[in-house]
Formats: C-alpha cells, sequence, structure tokens
C-alpha cells in the first residue's frame, strides 16, 4: 500500500517511506511490516467489514509505529557490570546517596528487613539515576537539540530536574492517567510537558514521532542501556551499605530497575536472591518470562501506577532474565496495606510502587526468608495526597481497623443517642453515620443506622460485633468480615501465616 493511499500526515509519510526503504528481513522481524497480513486481509471478501477494519488497523498500527534504535526486540541489549560502575562515577556528584537502614518492621516480619530509601532523591524517585546517567552520555549535538520522553511520572520528573540542571532542554510526554502531582512538577522544572494519550503505549508513541520530528533524542524510561546501568547503581550502594545481604526484593515494572540492581549484586556477590515483585493488575515481567520474551499485557488501574508497563523492556528482560531467583505477584489489598505499615511504623511516605516489597513480604509470599537479611528498595514517594489518603483507608479497611455496619434501632427519642453511647462504651471511633427511615421492612418506629468506625485491631472489631450482635436483633457487618471472602480476596494460599503475628493488627489474622 503506498503511502498516498493512506491518509498520512507529511510526519507519518516520512516514517513510513523510511520503513518501507529497510531491508525486507529486518522490517518483518521487528514487526513493522507483514506482507502476509497486507495481501491477505487488505481486501478480501472473505471477511466482515468489521474483520477488515480490525485487520486494517492492524496494519496502519505497524506501518506507523516508530523505531527505537536503543531498544529493538530481535537484537537486545545486555547490559555490563562495568557500565553500572562507569555510570556509579559520573553520577555521584549528581544524585543522593540515600540511607538503607534496619527498619522497625523486622520484628512484625520475622525477618532482619533493611529499607534502600531511595524514595529520598530530590525528584522522590530512584529514576534520577538513570536519567543523569543518559545525560550525561549524551552527545553536544544531542544537548543542544534536546531529548523526549514518555513517562507515567518519575521517569519524566528526573528527566525534567536533571535536564534543568545540566541545561540540556527536555519535553516529557505524559498519558492522561499520570497523577497531577507528578505533572505539575515537570512543569515547575521547566520542561514542555505534553499530557496525551490513554496509557503508556500510546504516550510513548506519540513521544517517538515527535522525537523523531523535531530532531530530539528519544530516551526510554526503562529500556535505554544508559538508564539500565544508572539504576544499576543503586545496588552498587546496597552491597556497600548492607553486610550478609540473603535477598533484594525489587519492584518490577519495565524492568530497568531489577535489571540493574540484580546485575550490581549479582556481581559482587553471586549468591544474593534477587526477588522481583510486580502488581495482579500489571504482571508483565511475569509473563514475559511465562512467554520466553516480552509480550504485551493489559492493564488495570493499580495503586503502583508507577509500574503499569504493558511490555517489559527487551534490553531489561535479556539483563535480567539470568540473574532473577524470584517473581511474585501481589493484590492491590496488601499494597495498600503496605503502604499502611510503612507509614504508622517507619514514617515513610511511599507511592504503591516503593510499598510492593513489603506488600510481598505481609502476603506471605516470602517464607523463605524468615529469620534472613533482606533489603527492601522503596524507590519512590510520589504519590498524590488524595490517593494517599484513599489507600490509608483501604488499608484500615483490610486491616480490621476500619469497619462499617447497619444496624436496626428504635426511632423514639434516645434510641440513637443509646447505640453512640454503646458504641464508645466499646471505645470505638465514629468516623461516619447516617440513619434512614423510608427503605426499611420493620415497624414504622424503627430506623436503620448505617455506621462507619475505626477500631484498635481486628480482636477490637470483633468484640465490637459481640456486643451489637446481644444488644440488637438486626445488624449486619455485610460480607466485610467474612473471613472466608476475606480468603479469596487477599490470600495467596492458605495456612501461610504466623500466629504469634495475630496479636499485632496484621491483615494476616483474617485468615485464622
Amino acid at each position: 500500500m503506498k503511502t498516498a493511499e493512506m491518509n498520512l500526515t507529511p510526519e507519518q509519510e516520512l516514517f513510513v517511506n523510511e520503513r518501507d526503504s529497510m531491508p525486507e528481513a529486518t522490517t518483518t522481524a521487528m514487526g513493522n511490516q507483514d506482507p502476509e497480513l497486507e495481501s491477505n486481509h487488505s481486501s478480501d471478501d472473505s471477511f466482515t467489514e468489521e474483520e477488515n477494519r480490525y485487520h486494517q488497523k492492524m496494519l496502519d498500527d505497524r506501518k506507523m509505529s516508530v523505531i527505537d534504535p536503543n531498544c529493538l526486540p530481535d537484537r537486545p541489549q545486555a547490559v555490563t557490570f562495568a557500565d553500572v560502575t562507569s555510570a556509579a562515577f559520573k553520577i555521584k556528584n549528581g544524585i543522593i546517596n540515600t540511607p538503607c537502614v534496619r527498619s522497625h518492621l523486622s520484628d512484625l516480619t520475622g525477618m532482619e528487613v533493611f529499607l534502600k530509601k531511595d524514595f529520598m532523591q530530590t525528584t522522590g524517585s530512584f529514576k534520577e539515576r538513570g536519567a543523569c546517567y543518559a545525560l550525561l552520555m549524551l552527545s553536544e549535538e544531542q544537548r543542544q537539540k534536546g531529548v523526549i520522553s514518555a513517562s507515567l511520572g518519575n521517569h519524566a520528573q528526573a528527566l525534567c530536574y536533571h535536564g534543568q540542571r545540566l541545561n540540556v532542554p527536555v519535553t516529557v510526554v505524559m498519558p492522561v492517567v499520570a497523577p497531577i502531582m507528578k505533572i505539575q512538577a515537570c512543569r515547575r522544572f521547566g520542561a514542555n510537558v505534553i499530557v496525551e494519550g490513554n496509557d503508556m503505549k500510546e504516550a510513548k508513541r506519540l513521544a517517538m514521532v515527535k522525537g523523531r520530528e523535531l530532531g530530539l533524542t528519544y530516551i526510554n524510561g526503562y529500556d535505554h542501556p544508559h538508564i539500565i546501568a544508572g539504576q544499576g547503581t543503586l545496588g552498587l550502594e546496597i552491597v556497600e551499605q548492607v553486610q550478609d545481604i540473603d535477598a533484594v526484593v525489587v519492584p518490577v515494572g519495565g524492568g530497568g530497575l531489577i535489571a540493574g540492581v540484580a546485575l550490581a549484586v549479582k556481581s559482587l556477590h553471586p549468591n544474593v536472591k534477587i526477588i522481583g515483585v510486580e502488581s495482579d493488575r500489571c504482571a508483565s515481567f511475569s509473563n514475559a518470562l511465562s512467554c520466553g520474551k516480552p509480550t504485551p499485557v493489559p492493564i488495570k488501574s493499580t495503586l503502583a501506577d508507577g509500574l503499569a508497563v504493558p511490555l517489559v523492556g527487551y534490553n531489561a528482560f535479556h539483563t535480567a532474565r539470568p540473574l532473577v531467583d524470584k517473581m511474585v505477584v501481589v493484590k492491590e489489598e496488601w499494597i495498600a496495606i503496605a503502604i499502611l505499615r510503612l507509614v504508622e511504623m517507619e514514617k515513610c511516605v511511599v507511592e504503591g510502587a516503593g510499598a510492593i516489597g513489603l506488600a510481598a513480604i505481609l502476603a506471605g509470599h516470602l517464607p523463605e526468608l524468615r529469620n534472613k537479611r533482606v533489603v527492601l528498595i522503596l524507590c519512590g514517594g510520589n504519590i498524590d495526597t488524595t490517593i494517599l489518603g484513599r489507600c490509608l483507608d483501604r488499608g484500615l479497611t483490610a486491616d480490621g481497623r476500619l469497619i462499617k455496619f447497619s444496624v436496626v434501632a428504635s426511632d423514639r427519642p434516645g434510641g440513637i443517642a443509646e447505640l453512640c453511647r454503646l458504641l464508645a462504651d466499646v471505645g470505638v471511633s465514629i468516623k461516619d453515620i447516617l440513619h434512614e427511615r423510608a427503605w426499611i421492612t420493620n415497624d414504622i418506629f424503627s430506623v436503620k443506622v448505617k455506621v462507619v468506625c475505626e477500631s484498635r485491631d481486628l480482636e477490637h472489631s470483633k468484640q465490637l460485633m459481640k456486643v451489637l450482635s446481644e444488644r440488637y436483633t438486626s445488624v449486619n457487618f455485610g460480607d466485610f468480615m467474612d473471613s472466608q471472602g476475606f480468603r479469596q480476596r487477599l490470600s495467596p494460599s492458605p495456612n501461610h501465616l504466623d500466629v504469634n503475628l495475630l496479636e499485632q493488627g496484621v491483615t494476616k489474622c483474617f485468615l485464622e
């Protein structure tokens, strides 16, 4: 199909012509041109109109895709330990050597836990390491023209900050789902911020098209070799700060962090276990391991928005695959609980991606690490305040400390007051209360009272249930307190709990 027949914009026509001039074997391998698809489906009467539109869209998508020369699926680049050490030397004056300290969570988890607090970087995430190194490695011509990238937020902020510091013009394309706080932060650093695209896939395509049009260097936020090498410096710091490490637990999105950290740690201490953790709403690395290569996965909204990458990086996967010992997938409830634990016990405000390593431990996915020395990477702290509030409420709810119930009480004077006195005697704090009269089937002198209250822990909530059940004939806690329901929602496997934790208000006690 000729470009004139496709009604392309001038820049798209340029890319298609460029791609059509490439050797046939190369373009086919990269998925940019599929002769069989074009010949068989361009105008096949055996297909319905809807199927033909679908096939045409596939063909157009392939023809208009833009190649990132640093991230090729058929020619992945393996980052070396020498690359990581080079990055460490070059960026040492541009980033913060963040602390890695023993956690108060050690007694709670039954492990000696150390927290690598990389959310303490200037822009609030580990992404500064790779961004700083990638910018330092630009040629003078590239520095003058500037760089462009697509990001949900953390990579964009890091690139904008270090671009401003190093006088490199930066343009970032952020999907509409990117947190508002991160978008505003990029603008404060003086970057050109484009908010467009429904997800990272669309934002990346837009960024690469724009970059080719303006002559900007595209820097992939998780798969560029310099990005991976820069992230690896975090691993070098960990082995310097903590002795006799048994395992490092790494959040995984596009794979750049785990590739760099695994390379750095395993090169120096081959016996240290490298464990990756993903959200079950975007398990792209686990899927890549199952398929043997990076394969796109559908993504859903997740508390770990920084890890919501539908396709693992080719270079990152090629580098990390032989070095990763285990991958773990956790549910959203555990991420909320982990955020809550870190706020309460460590006074650390982190985003979902930063808390996901602790979530894996609380969920009981890593029993083999009991009594071991474990490093958790708190990779980012850029969480919207509104989202933080929701996360804390979700965590309290899953923890059995924020509960909702309804009770049918007397509508005569003093009826609701009596209920409130009973709650006060039990010692729970009322967060919200609502009463309704029209939608109940009891007698006309009754009222349904809906209450949201906060308790100390699960045992306190059970005490409240007992007192209410003894006093009122109609009490409904819904399916919230159904242990079977919690087993299905939260438990990766039955009987994985330590009974000594039940009295400490840990979410696992729901599964007793």
